[in-house]
């Protein structure tokens, strides 16, 4: 189905037939915080050699573009720790200008957000998201395990300034910060930014069980429903979020559950690692190696072997949380992957 040309284009169908138009870029797997939830506290990282140039993160975004790419988001690790990610943005940020992108994003934890947020505007993003579990100082510095909330939102606070759309990304965990979500909503419904619920993933090895910390958010949204009235909307930003109103607060909530509701029917998105794996589910290994296609047989090798990667894409996740004690879906963490 791959090879059948629409609009010009050639695109990425899946064997589900799904059109894959969503590419989720992980610029590095470094990052300068250790949330409790994503990273154990010691981690291990790639070696800097086996990581991807710029030059070719631009080059396979531009094969991806090719094929009938018209999102692309950067991600980490903490994309903003690397040098020259603004300037990647502003490559491929070109594509939006003549009409062959339709967005550039970027999800980032907003340490670094207050220094480089000009810079990101100036290459074509125009929307940022930012992940902040907690508006507290202990708390916040608990899950980060080192991290200053008040950096954080210095940075949010810059995003906004520069013209910068930022939606707020917060994970939701049992007994240490769901007290704090109707905080957050009413926070961001005064600054203006949406905010987007997650349940934990479980990928990777970390140093906690997250069964001890897994808050199912159908029970949340019972919740906010009795203090709030929310009105479901068809709203899509690319992603699996699944919006509703809140009408008292003339805002909106999305909620992204991959655990109480699988949201894979629909799914348009494929990642790539940092070392240039690309990773057809978030939730599976199965992958192919872009970086030695790209080095060995260039843009007709990486052309290729795209092709080869739609049919190895599945029709669904298989987390599971609900066993005490339960090996990872993956054993990845997601900070390779990206987010």
């Amino acid at each position: 189905m791959s090879q059948v040309v629409q609009d010009g284009v050639r695109p990425l169908i899946d064997g589900f037939g799904r059109r894959i138009t969503y590419l989720r870029i992980s610029v590095t797997d470094r990052c300068d915080l250790r949330c409790r939830y994503c990273m154990a506290e010691a981690m291990s990282f790639m070696p800097r050699d086996q990581i991807l140039s710029l030059e070719e993160i631009a080059a396979i975004a531009d094969a991806f573009i090719a094929r009938g790419v018209r999102k692309i988001r950067l991600t980490g690790g903490e994309p903003l720790i690397r040098k020259g990610v603004p300037e990647l943005a502003g490559i491929i940020g070109r594509h939006i200008a003549n009409g062959d992108l339709d967005e550039l994003t970027l999800t980032t934890n907003g340490t670094n957000l207050a220094r480089t947020a000009p810079a990101l505007v100036d290459a074509g993003v125009r929307r940022v998201n930012v992940s902040l579990d907690s508006r507290d100082p202990e708390r916040f510095r608990h899950i980060t395990r080192w991290g200053d909330v008040d950096k954080v939102l210095e940075g949010i606070a810059a995003a906004k300034a520069a013209g910068l759309r930022v939606k707020i990304n917060m994970v939701a965990l049992k007994g240490l910060n769901e007290d704090e979500i109707e905080p957050m909503l009413r926070w961001c419904a005064d600054e203006g930014h949406d905010l987007t619920l997650i349940e934990t993933m479980p990928l990777g090895m970390i140093d906690e069980d997250r069964t001890d910390r897994y808050l199912p958010l159908d029970q949340v949204r019972d919740t906010l429903a009795s203090r709030f009235t929310l009105t479901p909307l068809a709203d899509r930003t690319g992603g699996p979020a699944r919006y509703h109103r809140v009408e008292e607060l003339d805002t909106r909530i999305g909620l992204i559950t991959p655990l109480t509701e699988n949201f894979c029917a629909g799914c348009n998105r494929v990642r790539i690692t940092a070392t240039g794996r690309l990773y057809m589910c978030l939730g599976h290994d199965d992958k192919v190696d872009l970086k030695t296609a790209l080095r060995s047989g260039g843009p007709e090798a990486l052309d290729a072997l795209l092709d080869q990667a739609m049919a190895l894409k599945p029709l669904r996740h298989d987390f599971r949380i609900d066993e005490r004690e339960a090996a990872p879906a993956v054993v990845r963490h997601m900070s390779v992957t990206g987010g």
